[in-house]
């Protein structure tokens, strides 16, 4: 028997019996029972990770194949293999539950707790049917009823019910029960019998509970300080879109950076050569001066020339390659420039969810903006105000608080039910017969049919704590927190006016560097010129004094060179990041988020609802103190140049 059992819990864990073997300390289980396992789940993109081919370093042989790509068709791209919306931050590895992906709406949506459809629910028709069978055989201390006999009985009843709740709080409901009764009772005229009933039953809220606004935003059954009704759950589902659209402009805005960032690589990578070419140019003048022993060409000059060039060459090969990526999430458009060709081109790839290497190495072909941009700023500051990401999703977090204010003011007021119950009642011999006797109480359903039993009950129940501190202290935690919420909302306005104002100063101030810096390079070159051109006609003498100049120049036209084109793609980063601020670069980068078609019948079902609607009947204080519209609808350019009514000091 220990040998099975043995057998058994190993082979349960995939390795194997265990040796039978006289271990007193039990090594074996407590080493199996720490061991770490690895799960048995799926991996469909293991395979492709595995044949990714090897990253491009300075050890590169043969020619570099390049791939032309736009900005364009790199968010194009990105977009489209962005079931997850990556980021540079390791966020996908190491925080996972905190990466957006193009299942969170649906997530929200679908949520069987909190979701819509889980909302709409608790308004569904409920059937219910149970059946329950009884036999019941003890003694009775009584001669009158039981004839000094064992009292037994047979018990059978069956019931189905209907019931549907309203958007009012109503709540209806159809009944149907059967009862079967054999029992040896002296006197009853029937050894047994059959008794139906069909009930039909109201219960409406007259108070607390009532009313469709406080249903949909509470739900029916809630209670104070957990509201989830159908309007707070579209609300929620309108948070996550908002998180998602921040999620995809956030992708965009980092593949757009890292596209300037790896255009700048390129441009950097030109300075330096051009700087390490004339830096060789000149070391092997030195050098031929050294080699021949004549004046201009001492081992300190030629050492130094050497150094020059060697210093350049280091250079190319930081520009080539870059340096180890340090993984921060950072704010967008935080430009670098200083991660080189071959490290920025892997960012990029990993952005647009492409292999990190191919064989070929990506090349942008667009060229920064270089001519002045200009915007209004009246016009951007009402456009960020109006249509900024993290402001809308503020607000609907806003709405969510004054719904739920007005869901919180109906617990002051006391329960009150007002009943009401009608019933149809048959008793018969049997229970149904197929056709009519003269018996009165032939059979159960024919004394039904016939309405001669008929039983009502109406009344009004109240219920009411005294004192409703739960309800009172709800009121003034949904104050507070719609207090808070307003004021995180202003906060975020002022700070979001701040960083517009600080983007449009950052593309003014790349625009003049980027000027100033074009004409440094202008007069770095002709500086560089005209002192080589001195040195081919100058003596001896003279060449050793020009030696310094030269090396200097060449150093001062490679800074300039890489100055101006790092000021010319911080000015199209700017300019980017004006449309960041303001909550368009979506619109910029000609992106659409729209949701997907729906059934024809669903359409059809919308187009009815809308008929049906009407306004709710409101009642004054308390009750239903009806909010402002939850949504203004869909967001469009005219709703962004609306003057806002001016912020509260």
């Amino acid at each position: 028997m220990l040998v099975s059992l043995a057998c058994a819990w190993g082979c349960s864990i995939g390795q194997g019996p265990p040796p039978i073997v006289a271990d007193a300390d039990l090594a074996y289980f407590r080493t199996a029972a720490t061991a770490i396992e690895y799960p048995d789940v799926a991996e469909p993109a293991c395979g492709d990770v595995l044949a990714t081919a090897p990253p491009m370093t300075l050890e590169q042989a043969g020619p570099v194949e390049y791939w032309p790509l736009t900005l364009q068709e790199a968010v194009r791209i990105g977009l489209s293999n962005s079931k997850i919306l990556r980021d540079l931050g390791g966020l996908v590895v190491a925080s996972p539950q905190n990466v957006q992906s193009v299942q969170s709406p649906m997530i929200v949506e679908t949520d069987p707790r909190f979701g819509v459809e889980a909302a709409l629910s608790a308004f569904d028709a409920s059937l219910e049917a149970r059946t329950f069978f009884e036999k019941h055989d003890h003694p009775l201390n009584n001669f009158l009823f039981s004839g000094g006999r064992a009292f037994q009985q047979d018990l059978a009843a069956a019931q189905v019910e209907l019931s549907k709740r309203a958007a009012t709080g109503s709540e209806f409901s159809l009944r149907h029960g059967i009862d079967y009764d054999f029992n040896n009772t002296p006197g009853n005229p029937f050894v047994s019998y059959w008794q139906n009933n069909v009930t039909a039953e109201i219960r409406h809220p007259l108070l607390q509970g009532s009313g469709v606004e406080f249903n949909r935003i509470a739900g029916p059954d809630s209670v104070p300080g957990v509201y989830a009704g159908v309007q707070v759950a579209r609300i929620n589902t309108d948070i996550s879109l908002a998180d998602f659209e921040m999620g995809v402009r956030d992708l965009v805005a980092d593949i757009e950076t890292q596209y300037w960032e790896l255009y700048f690589a390129y441009r950097d990578l030109d300075a330096k050569l051009a700087a390490r070419n004339r830096a060789l140019e000149t070391w092997r003048r030195i050098r031929a001066l050294y080699e021949t022993g004549r004046l201009g060409g001492e081992a300190e000059k030629e050492a130094q020339a050497r150094a020059q060039y060697f210093r350049f060459e280091e250079d190319v090969q930081n520009a080539l390659t870059g340096h180890q990526f340090q993984k921060s999430r950072t704010i967008a458009f935080a430009f670098r420039g200083n991660n080189g060709i071959q490290a920025n081109e892997r960012q990029l790839r990993l952005l647009m969810g492409v292999p990190v290497s191919d064989g070929r190495l990506i090349k942008p072909v667009e060229e920064p903006l270089q001519a002045r941009v200009l915007f209004e700023w009246d016009q951007i500051l009402t456009q960020a105000i109006a249509g900024r990401e993290e402001l809308r999703r503020q607000r609907w977090q806003v709405k969510r608080r004054e719904l739920e204010l007005v869901a919180a003011r109906n617990y002051l007021l006391p329960r009150v039910d007002a009943f009401g119950r009608y019933a149809w009642v048959g008793f018969g011999r049997d229970l149904l017969n197929s056709t009519r006797q003269s018996d009165r109480f032939d059979n159960a359903y024919q004394t039904l049919t016939s309405g001669d039993f008929q039983e009502w009950q109406m009344g009004v129940e109240l219920q009411m704590p005294v004192g409703m501190r739960q309800g009172h202290v709800a009121v003034r935690n949904a104050e507070l927190q719609l207090a808070r919420d307003h004021a995180l909302l202003e906060a975020q306005e002022r700070d979001v006016a701040h960083d517009l104002a600080s983007a449009l100063a950052e593309m003014q101030r790349a625009y003049a560097v980027a000027q100033t810096n074009y004409n440094r390079r202008v007069a770095s070159a002709q500086q560089l010129a005209a002192l080589e051109a001195i040195y081919e006609d100058a003596d001896e003498n003279q060449k050793t004094r020009l030696l310094d100049l030269i090396l200097n120049a060449q150093s001062d036209l490679a800074s300039a060179e890489s100055g101006y084109y790092r000021a010319v793609t911080e000015h199209s980063l700017a300019v980017t990041q004006v449309h960041f601020q303001k909550g368009t670069l979506l619109e910029y980068n000609e992106v659409c988020l729209a949701e997907g078609a729906w059934p024809g019948q669903a359409y059809r079902d919308a187009a009815a609802r809308a008929r049906l609607r009407v306004p709710p009947h409101q009642i004054q204080d308390y009750l239903l103190a009806t909010p402002r519209p939850v949504s203004r609808g869909p967001r469009t350019y005219a709703d962004e140049l609306r003057p806002l009514p001016p912020i509260a000091p």
